[in-house]
Parts: C-alpha cells; sequence; structure tokens
C-alpha cells in the first residue's frame, strides 16, 4: 500500500541533506516542505559531515559539479553510509562529459547508494559504458517502450545486482528495479519534460521516502516515483489557457502539498514485470 509510504513521510518528517545543482535547488527545497519533509542544503566540505550526521538521508545530484562538490559528495557519503543512512545519487548528465561519468562511477563505488535514479540514457552510460546522453536529457532512441521494456528491465536488475542498488529510471514509463522485482509506472504528463528541475525534485522527494521508509526501499521508490507522476497530471489538469510552464511547476509543487494518502493511492497506475 503506498499510501502508507507517504504517511510516514509525513509523519515522520524526515530532514534530507541535499548535495544538489544550483539551478534546481530552490525546488528541491519546496518540494520536500510540499510532502511534509525537510530541506537542508550544505556542500561546504567543512561543514557536510555535521550535517549529514544530523540528518536522515542524503541526497547526492551531480548537475553541477567541480573539483570541490565532488569532494563534499564523497566525504557526505562515507558519512551517511557510517551512520546507516539511505543515500540517492542522481547522475545528472552521466555520459554527457568524463568528469561526470567518472564522478558517478566513483560514488557509486565508495559509497554504494542506496538508490540510483537517472534517465535511461544516463542509466546506461553508467551501466554499460555507452554514452547516448544528449547533455542533460536523455536520447529520445533510449526511451523506455512496451517494445523493448524486458530488455531494459533486464539490464537495469543486472546494475542493480553489481551496485547493490535500487535502481530507478525515469522518462515517459518508470521503472523501479531491484534484482528480482520491477515495477513500472505510467502516471505523469509530457509537460513535465519541459520544466527544468522535475527529475530533481523526483531525487529530493524520493530521499525522503527511502528515510521515512528505510525498511522497503524497492516500495518507497514506487511511491515517491508515482506520486510525482499523479501530481504532474493534477497539475496540468488545472492550467488554463494562458498559464505556462512556470505556472505548471508552482501548480506541481501545490499539488505535492495538497494529495492525500488516498489520492495517491487511487491515482497511482503501476504493475509488477
Amino acid at each position: 500500500m503506498i499510501k502508507e509510504m507517504l504517511t510516514n513521510v509525513r509523519e515522520k518528517r524526515p530532514l534530507v541533506h541535499n548535495i544538489t545543482n544550483y539551478v534546481t535547488v530552490n525546488d528541491c527545497a519546496n518540494a520536500l516542505l510540499a510532502i511534509g519533509a525537510a530541506p537542508i542544503m550544505s556542500d561546504e566540505i567543512d561543514d557536510v559531515c555535521d550535517i549529514t550526521e544530523i540528518c536522515t538521508g542524503l541526497n547526492i545530484n551531480i548537475g553541477t559539479l567541480n573539483k570541490n562538490t565532488v569532494k563534499a559528495m564523497l566525504t557526505a557519503g562515507t558519512k551517511a553510509k557510517e551512520l546507516f543512512h539511505p543515500v540517492l545519487l542522481d547522475p545528472v548528465g552521466a555520459g554527457a562529459s568524463q568528469m561526470r561519468t567518472q564522478t558517478a562511477d566513483l560514488i557509486i563505488k565508495e559509497v554504494k547508494p542506496t538508490v540510483i535514479r537517472g534517465n535511461i540514457s544516463e542509466i546506461k552510460a553508467l551501466a554499460q559504458g555507452k554514452s547516448t546522453t544528449k547533455g542533460v536529457d536523455a536520447d529520445i532512441a533510449d526511451a523506455v517502450s512496451e517494445n523493448n521494456i524486458e530488455s531494459v528491465i533486464c539490464f537495469a536488475k543486472q546494475f542493480s545486482k553489481e551496485t547493490g542498488a535500487v535502481i530507478v529510471i525515469t522518462g515517459a514509463i518508470d521503472l523501479i528495479v531491484n534484482e528480482t522485482v520491477a515495477y513500472s509506472v505510467t502516471n505523469g504528463h509530457q509537460m513535465m519534460s519541459s520544466i527544468t528541475g522535475t527529475g530533481c525534485m523526483l531525487s529530493a522527494i524520493m530521499t525522503a521516502f527511502i528515510s521515512a521508509n528505510s525498511e522497503d526501499i524497492l516500495k518507497a521508490c514506487l511511491a515517491a516515483v508515482s506520486m510525482m507522476g499523479v501530481c504532474g497530471e493534477r497539475a496540468y489538469k488545472r492550467l488554463t489557457e494562458h498559464d505556462g510552464n512556470a505556472t505548471y511547476r508552482n501548480y506541481i509543487i501545490d499539488e505535492l502539498y495538497n494529495i492525500t494518502p488516498e489520492e495517491l493511492e487511487k491515482g497511482a497506475k503501476y504493475e509488477i514485470r
């Protein structure tokens, strides 16, 4: 019952440490507040250990890398694992540059994240060493469809086995996969791709869900993905002919705030594969 996952977030109010990119940091903070969690942002290497220690989960997003933040990510990640806190890696743009790919690979090796969430091209770059990423977006040729979904699930399960992480691949069809089980989710709206930051917000939200539901990481990821998609649908229905993508972004955050656990359970469209 994924509604219980949202109830746990709102009752436990997890404090999430975000080392995220500066393009979307405000949206990530507001999204966390909207679902009932709490955000804190720190990427200063002399600060991250103390911050990680008081939090319940760590969200690492490599969207705007520099050499200092890479060190902070590794330091915070190591501390989080010492404390048995869940860690999520969002490998933004993996495959687009050598630095991004190598940084993501290093975090996977050294930190061993609990969850790896990215688009299909980013995950393929890390799992198969094949770079098809278009900037920070997925290559349309990689898109998950009913024609290729089984092969994508197969390689995602293998990547989960190699890394020990739950693998979350987001797109028109979302996949949540561990070594043995896969869920597909078909919630969402195509307009979500017109907003910078929906993926980043999802990673922040997902970190809150896995922090509040650490006993079932796979279901927690399923609930977070479903919630973002359902809220994207609900937000789109509120748009008028005069509204654009900025209004849509705000409506998504409003829907994250207003949705009830029962509405999430009713609106979620997922199946086990």
